[in-house]
């Protein structure tokens, strides 16, 4: 039992050290360098007010939907974009394990990113867009 105990704790205590928030100008420059910003016409600023909003820049964020949970940065659903090994039928559509989504290294996080807005849904698959980005004032993500 002290066994299951100490691995769970340097599990949790490994997610921790991984895990990293980011400043708006980290993200901005990070954004830049992985052409991210103006990919498919989107400024950075969007992108940061979407992972504001989603994850408040942290890269362990989890949120659990009921049949779905959604994570990291992007807060990628595992309905559709990755595979957490819990939820059915996901359609993994950036072929990724969840999982991949939750250490401080964003450059597949990304990647998964400009998956989804190709999809037709586009920016509208993040409900963080459509409530607090879309059409709104983009001044104070700015970095």
């Amino acid at each position: 039992m002290k066994l299951i105990l100490s691995l769970t704790l340097l599990s949790c205590l490994a997610s921790w050290i991984e895990a990293k928030k980011y400043s708006k100008c980290e993200l901005t420059r990070i954004f830049g360098e992985t052409k991210l910003h103006r990919y498919q016409g989107i400024g950075a600023t969007t992108w940061i007010c979407i992972t504001k909003h989603e994850s408040d820049y942290k890269t362990n964020a989890i949120h659990d939907n009921g049949s779905s949970r959604d994570y990291g940065i992007f807060q990628i659903n595992s309905r559709w974009w990755c595979d957490d090994g819990k939820t059915a039928n996901t359609a993994n559509g950036c072929n990724k394990p969840c999982s991949s989504f939750m250490n401080d290294d964003i450059t597949d996080d990304i990647e998964c990113a400009k998956r989804v807005v190709k999809d037709p849904q586009g920016l509208d698959a993040w409900v963080a867009y459509t409530k607090h980005c879309k059409g709104k004032d983009m001044r104070k993500y700015k970095c």
